[in-house]
């Protein structure tokens, strides 16, 4: 089997129809065949893997793998007939297995999925790749070799409601896009309970600069991706500030983080993130000249929306003491308001996540459509286009925000790290 390994940024996926026609194709194409896999960490966003696994007739679980014993246990009543491990390397060389499910804490990433791909197994890794810009590039120069299967967890890659509205970009229904807003915020510690205090580590891992990049890496990687989806370029400096301002409970990763990426053309993109207020919720806003959109509510909303006739616009504009009523004289200056008008679903039916897990979504979120697509890639040796691309550079652009954070400077998006 030939896996395609192209990196042409002209065959990323960016129509709905074009989704629905590769998902089919791909699924045809895999009829009848099975993807026999090892579920290498089974904790909440395995288990989450795994029920979905459940949902997928090609998909079959036969060896599954945990360093803590409670996870492991859940899986092995999951999955009765599947061999039980504890050390990865003998799920990656079980001779039943063809490929890797990987939701395990960032820093096993890189490990498992080189040793997996150089073992000749198809490899699914959860975002973000790998825990430093170095891992990212051994990975890439790894899958690049093998001939091999390589997903990562970027699920919005699979979400219609991002899909289409990639769709209406392409199709200049915003106009020139000028800027993208992304944030994330949660009030919450962030914490997972434990069974006893010596657990912590494994279980609160996020929290821990050698097992985690923190906010950046497990929230801001699914975003910054739009920065490569929707501008098809590359930031040439990052900046931005990072705190732990609110949660001082021991944890090292900041819990506050505002980051810029300024690109060559002079447009940005931003990600912000405090997980002490939740007020705003979660969304990617891309803003054009002629309208805006909301990708994860799926809204569009229009710089110069239906104007009401002129009587219905009046008693409006009495009613709110409107300053662009008043006609006794021209102003200067006057406030620029923000339109009180109600944004356009771009799909029927919309799916929507609030952002207040990423461990699992109530909705589906793309997550079941990204595992039933790899597992047809193992059967088939047909990938998305582009994945790993847009999952290399999300996770650079999120450890490039650590940096400029750390350091307390300006950051250049290095040269050396460029794929494409």
């Amino acid at each position: 089997m030939n896996t395609n390994h192209s990196t042409d940024a002209s065959t990323v996926i960016y129509s709905l129809d074009a989704f629905k026609a590769f998902m089919q194709e791909q699924a045809q194409e895999a009829l009848g065949g099975k993807a026999k896999l090892a579920l290498i960490g089974t904790g909440s966003r395995g288990m989450y893997h795994a029920n979905n696994l459940l949902q997928i007739p090609q998909a079959e679980v036969v060896a599954v793998c945990d360093i803590f014993q409670p996870h492991l246990d859940q899986a092995v009543k999951l999955f009765p007939k599947a061999k039980a491990y504890t050390n990865y390397l003998d799920a990656i060389h079980d001779p039943n297995v063809e490929g890797v499910l990987i939701s395990s804490s960032l820093d096993t990433h890189a490990p498992i999925t080189l040793a997996a791909l150089r073992a000749g197994k198809h490899v699914f890794c959860e975002k973000a790749m790998a825990r430093t810009m170095e891992e990212c590039k051994e990975i890439y120069t790894a899958y690049q070799e093998s001939g091999k299967v390589l997903y990562i967890g970027l699920q919005r890659l699979f979400d219609p409601k991002y899909l289409k509205g990639i769709e209406l970009i392409r199709q200049g229904v915003l106009g020139e896009i000028v800027d993208i807003r992304n944030y994330w915020y949660r009030n919450n510690d962030w914490r997972r309970p434990l069974l006893k205090p010596s657990d912590e580590k494994i279980i609160n891992w996020r929290l821990y600069r050698a097992t985690s990049g923190g906010l950046m890496t497990e929230l801001a990687a699914h975003q910054l991706q739009l920065g490569t989806w929707v501008y098809q370029d590359l930031p040439d400096y990052v900046t931005g500030f990072g705190d732990i301002m609110y949660w001082k409970d021991g944890r090292e990763v900041y819990d506050s983080v505002s980051v810029i990426y300024h690109y060559p053309n002079g447009k940005r993109m931003t990600f912000e993130s405090i997980i002490s207020n939740k007020h705003y919720g979660m969304d990617e806003e891309v803003l054009g000249n002629k309208g805006t959109l909301e990708m994860a509510k799926g809204l569009l909303y229009l710089e110069e929306p239906t104007p009401a006739s002129n009587i219905l616009q009046f008693i409006q504009e009495s009613e709110q003491k409107n300053p662009q009523s008043l006609k006794v004289a021209g102003s200067s200056w006057r406030p620029e308001i923000l339109y009180e008008t109600k944004g356009i679903p771009i799909l029927e039916n919309l799916q929507v996540h609030d952002g207040s897990n990423t461990t699992g979504a109530a909705v589906d979120d793309g997550s079941k459509g990204l595992l039933e697509s790899f597992c047809n890639a193992m059967i088939t040796g047909k990938s998305m286009p582009m994945l790993v691309e847009e999952a290399y550079y999300s996770c650079l652009l999120a450890l490039l925000g650590n940096q400029t954070m750390d350091e307390h400077r300006i950051v250049p998006f290095p040269d050396e790290y460029k794929i494409r």
